[in-house]
């Protein structure tokens, strides 16, 4: 994901007339509200339109994500992820933040999709907090810059 900075900064208007989707795990919803106000920020600061899918978790989002590249790829420039993993008490969060991070890194590579990760996985809700808000580390919108990034470095690619 692109880091806080603005190593990847995408200029006003850059993405005009590229349409993205985004997939968020609703698990907290409050959270994805947060994650979800940055990813669709950056896109309309960049001038690109979006779709939202909702899902229950973050093991679901990388299957979406699958499914709709799958049966509408050629309607999406690039797709985002979002949604939160909190670490409890047993090893479900290994197996959670794990293998969503994995698929997801999978269906990039794999299928050359230009994807950006916004699934947080944190050791509390302090950090998932400090990470979500707009305010703060605007994690959801390093994710929407993300997959914008990728997805003119593969415009980019194919030019050749």
């Amino acid at each position: 994901m692109a880091s806080s900075g603005d190593i990847f900064a995408i200029a006003p208007g850059s993405a005009e007339g590229q349409h993205y989707l985004i997939v968020e795990a609703r698990f907290y919803s409050e959270l994805a509200d947060a994650l979800l106000e940055g990813a669709t920020s950056a896109f309309d600061k960049a001038g690109a339109t979006y779709e939202v899918l909702t899902v229950p978790g973050a093991l679901e989002v990388p299957a979406a994500i699958a499914m709709a590249s799958e049966l509408k790829g050629d309607e999406y420039d690039g797709y985002v992820a979002l949604g939160c993993v909190i670490r409890g008490e047993t090893t479900h969060y290994e197996i959670v933040s794990g293998e969503s991070a994995r698929a997801l890194m999978d269906l990039s590579v794999a299928d050359g999709l230009a994807l950006g990760n916004g699934i947080l996985t944190v050791e509390n809700e302090a950090q998932a907090w400090a990470r979500a808000k707009i305010s703060e580390q605007n994690k959801g919108g390093g994710a929407a810059v993300a997959a914008m990034t990728m997805a003119a470095l593969q415009a980019l690619l194919m030019e050749d």
